[in-house]
């Protein structure tokens, strides 16, 4: 035989009980790419668990200011991220070349959708092939953005097995939806179960053994597609419930019923309900988008998602029923609305949160000035309107002051988002007129014939 000839000899075996061992012994190294809404408690919780937490981010700024121990995010404290940092249990970089130092890898980007409501997986696309050179025998590879079922397998895997190595026998790949609720005293990362599923028995092992480690509970399902499913079902659930209570009080509305009144009484049965509530909008990075990964993905297969359509319908028109009833209630109180002065309350998609991605706030505030109002905004946790893809214009705006003078010089307020931070009871005796969308009034017992309801 020729000593020089190469020989083409099959790798050996990654050991999987050995890397579940290693995750169970938190000797694992985890990163986490996305350092956002989900992957900074993500990082934060794994770093809690004992692990060593390396983050990725394309926004070198913000990886500046998580390594000097600094928070973007108000419900997540400074305190927390500057523990883990001189703890050395978390570093974030933007050095991408890195990727292949972590045992396992969970990325949790960006999917949002595109003018045509059809999914932009570009921000997972971009990060799977950052991944794939960097690749590595052994490693684990979750996603936890949500997404339509099939895309961890038909969209990631191929990425990566382009690269020569297998999925199920050279790396191990799996999905994993977050359920983060921004804000949320009662749950969070660690409270909340965690559904797994892999591609394949021993990612689906490694995956289960990595979060048994920092959550409370996992549920493994039988493959990556129904984990997909398990996320867009849970949103696809509230986006429907929320549809129809919204659809309820136009209708109540035109009778003379106050809709919360009937959701209270009705939540008092103890089987058989569960109460959802209207608002101006639908906002999030999930209930406003998720849904529509599903209609997408069901056209492959020819199927109509009617259901899903039309409360994506009805939710996408509460904007416009709002801003009708408030220029309403400024005519009533004898002022034209083009050329009135508005002030809203809440420029966050929820309630005590610096969060205001998707925010039907932004809309309302369009639809406004397309009438000929001008419109102010005070939101105590988010001062300054940053960039966002969809409204780009009204970036830069600051929030006004809060005080009886202020209020007195609009036309009207609208109270977009109930922040409890907000004193209702100044607002309504300032006020000319209040248009609440979210019976913040009512619930701060405040029942005065200039508050309307919308």
């Amino acid at each position: 035989m020729d000593s020089n000839r190469a020989v083409k000899t099959e790798a050996a075996a990654v050991d999987v009980a050995g890397l579940i061992a290693n995750v169970k012994a938190r000797k694992a190294r985890i990163g986490i790419v996305g350092l956002g809404y989900v992957g900074i408690p993500l990082a934060l919780t794994a770093a809690k668990a004992g692990f060593t937490v390396l983050g990725f981010d394309i926004d070198a700024p913000r990886v500046d200011q998580l390594n000097r121990g600094e928070s973007f995010i108000k419900h997540i404290p400074a305190e927390l991220i500057g523990a883990a940092v001189r703890e050395g249990k978390f570093e974030a970089t933007a050095d991408f070349e890195r990727l292949s130092e972590p045992d396992a890898i969970l990325i949790a980007v960006p999917t949002p959708l595109t003018k045509h409501r059809e999914p932009d997986l570009s921000y997972v696309e971009n990060t799977a092939r950052a991944i794939a050179p960097r690749l590595r025998r052994g490693q684990l590879v979750v996603l936890e953005s949500t997404t339509y079922p099939g895309t961890t397998d038909e969209v990631i895997r191929p990425i990566f097995e382009a690269t020569g190595l297998k999925s199920g026998q050279d790396f191990f790949l799996a999905f994993s939806p977050e359920r983060e609720d921004p804000g949320n005293p009662d749950f969070g990362t660690s409270t909340i179960p965690k559904v797994v599923g892999g591609d394949g028995p021993e990612a689906l092992a490694l995956a289960e053994a990595l979060y048994g480690q920092l959550i409370v509970k996992t549920v493994p399902v039988s493959s990556a597609a129904t984990a997909e499913a398990v996320k867009l079902t849970e949103n696809i659930f509230r986006a429907v419930n929320i549809a129809l209570v919204n659809e309820l009080k136009v209708v109540y509305a035109a009778m003379g019923i106050d809709v919360w009144e009937v959701i209270d009484a009705a939540k008092t049965k103890p089987f058989g309900f569960m109460p959802f509530y209207p608002g101006p909008g639908l906002g999030g990075h999930c209930i406003p988008i998720d849904p529509f990964y599903l209609t997408w993905k069901a056209r492959e297969y020819d199927i109509a998602t009617r259901f899903i359509e039309l409360a994506g319908q009805i939710n996408t028109r509460m904007p416009y029923y709002v801003v009708n009833k408030l220029a309403e209630a400024v005519d009533r109180n004898g002022k034209a609305f083009a050329g009135s002065k508005i002030l809203m309350l809440g420029i966050a998609y929820k309630k005590n949160v610096d969060d205001m991605r998707e925010s039907p706030s932004l809309k309302l505030i369009e639809l406004m000035e397309a009438r000929g109002a001008h419109v102010d905004y005070h939101d105590p946790f988010i001062p300054v309107i940053p960039p966002t893809r969809e409204h780009a214009a009204l970036a830069g705006r600051r929030s006004v002051a809060l005080d009886a003078q202020t209020l007195a010089g609009y036309d009207a307020v609208l109270i977009a988002t109930d922040h409890d931070a907000v004193d209702y009871r100044l607002v309504v005796e300032a006020a000319k007129v209040v248009v609440d969308t979210r019976n913040a009034c009512a619930r701060a017992g405040i029942a005065e014939g200039r508050v309307i309801k919308a």
